[in-house]
């Protein structure tokens, strides 16, 4: 089963589509398998990460931008390098395990599509591969 989303961010920042997987999984009927979560832009990004504190949405985004500013340097004429970086660095998906009929996510981990060139209208897939 293969599902497209669509996202429109307002701003840099992580969004939460952890409930669009479990969505996924649940109208796929598949108890055991994978589903792998896919951006197909080259500025966005999917991650899984904690859920739980807020805070730490905030640190990776502060620890993204310290660690890929934008640079005079860069020659892309869009002038959003950094964005591409950020979005290398962190890729294009994840894979997360079903197993009886849930998502095998650690107790405070959720999936997350990252912007770092926003605001946007972006889409991602959801694809839900029996086991």
């Amino acid at each position: 089963m293969l599902k497209k989303f669509y996202l429109n961010t307002e701003n840099e920042g992580l969004y939460n589509i952890t409930s669009y997987v479990r969505q996924t999984v649940n109208e796929s009927g598949v108890t055991s398998g994978i589903a792998v979560v896919f951006c197909p832009h080259t500025t966005a990004a999917i991650t899984i990460n904690e859920n739980a504190d807020p805070d730490v949405q905030t640190d990776l985004l502060f620890a993204l931008d310290k660690t890929y500013p934008d640079r005079p340097q860069f020659r892309h004429a869009e002038g959003n390098s950094s964005a591409h970086l950020r979005s290398s660095c962190v890729g294009a998906s994840e894979t997360v395990i079903i197993e009886d009929g849930s998502l095998l996510l650690g107790t405070w981990q959720g999936i997350y599509f990252a912007e770092f060139d926003g605001p946007r209208k972006r889409h991602f897939f959801v694809k839900v591969i029996k086991g």
